[in-house]
């Protein structure tokens, strides 16, 4: 059992606790969390991805990315802002996704309200929510790592001030450390130092 700091993998290198309980996991935490993810499209992917994890393990989400790729496509905001009713039935079919309505319905919502910005709004509106880099020191152990932020809360509500559903402070904060706004890989972490 981990006392929260960073424990060493497989290989040998430390690792984030929570990296290590499945191979999927390593492979997640070392090649995609925390990296900076820029782009309207896959932004809008990893919003909507962190919106269906609420209440559920992310590993979950993780596991069935691919099937949600399919069933959204690919999460083009122009493409599934034009989504009808036949979709979300396809979608609450759809057994390689989570099929829960209100967050079908909440991620076809926000592609139809993000079809109405300017191409590169989401991109600058959720990039301009980062915290400076030495805003807070690197998390010695998990309990350091936090679960919502004034970043995030800002976050939050400046998505819901434009039309966005299921975009809470703590989703909003999800977000922030998949996407690389914030750096919450352990200090001892191996991915922390990688580029």
């Amino acid at each position: 059992m981990s006392d929260g700091t960073a424990v060493a993998g497989p290989d040998g290198a430390l690792r984030c606790p929570w990296a290590l309980s499945t191979p999927d996991y390593v492979t997640y935490h070392d090649e995609e969390w925390g990296r900076p993810v820029h782009g309207d499209d896959a932004l809008f992917e990893r919003l909507s991805l962190e919106a269906f994890q609420s209440g559920l393990s992310w590993i979950t989400i993780l596991r069935r990315r691919e099937g949600f790729r399919a069933a959204f496509a690919g999460f083009e905001i122009a493409k599934v802002a034009t989504f009808t009713d036949a979709d979300k039935d396809r979608l609450l079919a759809d057994a390689g996704i989570i099929r829960n309505r209100a967050k079908i319905e909440a991620t076809m919502a926000n592609a139809r309200a993000l079809a109405e910005w300017t191409p590169g709004d989401l991109d600058d509106l959720i990039w301009s929510h980062a915290p400076a880099p030495a805003a807070r020191p690197a998390p010695e152990t998990l309990a350091d790592v936090p679960a919502v932020t004034p970043e995030s809360t800002a976050l939050s509500k400046a998505l819901k001030k434009r039309g966005l559903r299921f975009v809470g402070p703590t989703t909003a904060y999800a977000l922030m450390q998949a996407c690389g706004l914030v750096d919450d890989h352990l200090q001892a972490c191996v991915a922390r130092s990688a580029p």
